[in-house]
């Protein structure tokens, strides 16, 4: 959580903002804090590679988070949790990492340790998870596997 709250500070925004609105914001970040705006100053330039750096990182994880986002991925999500089972899962400072059997991970945020004590010691993980946290909890695809040619590839 601390993670999201830092992203959305950084970009002034809170959990309503849309898509094209996150778009802008993060475009004129980037103007401001482009390294080429810094040729003459070395120790800006640093600064500005890092800080730029930062906005990526923080607006592909907000894109992530969108409710729009998951609106065009919600076929993709509804089949993972439907129909492939949890291979794998791990726990750390309120977030769950979903490993599921068709390659696919999830990130759940804000989910309380009680929870997840429920889910190591259900008997059917996989029933819990979608009673008790699947639609329940802030949610992005951290990553997923994409077949090309006979090989997996891990995005």
């Amino acid at each position: 959580m601390k993670r999201i709250t830092d992203y959305r500070k950084l970009f002034g925004i809170d959990k309503d903002t849309t898509l094209e609105e996150l778009k802008i914001i993060y475009r004129n970040l980037m103007k401001e804090w482009h390294p080429d705006k810094f040729v003459n100053d070395d120790v800006a330039k640093q600064e500005a590679e890092l800080k730029s750096q930062y906005i990526i990182e923080a607006y592909h994880f907000l894109v992530s988070l969108s409710p729009e986002t998951h609106l065009k991925n919600q076929e993709d999500y509804a089949a993972t949790i439907n129909t492939s089972g949890i291979k794998d899962f791990e726990y750390k400072g309120q977030c769950l990492k979903i490993k599921f059997h068709n390659g696919s991970e999830y990130e759940y945020y804000g989910v309380p340790s009680s929870i997840y004590n429920k889910l190591i010691n259900s008997n059917a993980p996989m029933r819990f998870a979608k009673r008790h946290i699947f639609e329940e909890f802030t949610y992005r695809q951290s990553s997923k596997v994409v077949e090309k040619e006979s090989a997996a590839i891990r995005l």
